[in-house]
């Protein structure tokens, strides 16, 4: 897979909509993105371009994580949105402090 930043095409100052359209315009297949609202922001009907929208935009999680990031980009097809999730890490729970009196 070729990848290439939104800031490296010139753009970093575009929003979902004109974002989209133009990476679609350039000739990309998938646009891959952490946005989770633009499933709802967007309409899909006749674009050429897939979504895949990340679960999170942690670098550890993703880094550890990019077979299932692959998985959902070969799952993607035109007009289509794919959401890849991952699993949240436990929570810690932190001692209750010394000397408090509830």
């Amino acid at each position: 897979h070729d990848v290439t930043h939104a800031s490296s095409a010139g753009w970093a100052e575009l929003t979902n909509g004109v974002l989209l359209r133009a990476a679609e315009e350039a000739g990309f297949e998938i646009f891959l993105t952490g946005d989770q609202n633009i499933k709802h922001q967007t309409n899909m009907a006749g674009r050429r371009i897939a979504v895949v929208v990340l679960g999170t935009n942690q670098l550890n999680t993703l880094f550890t994580n990019i077979e299932r990031i692959i998985q959902g980009i070969d799952a993607a097809v035109s007009g289509g949105i794919v959401t890849v999730t991952f699993d949240r890490p436990a929570l810690r729970r932190r001692p209750f402090p010394r000397g408090l009196d509830c």
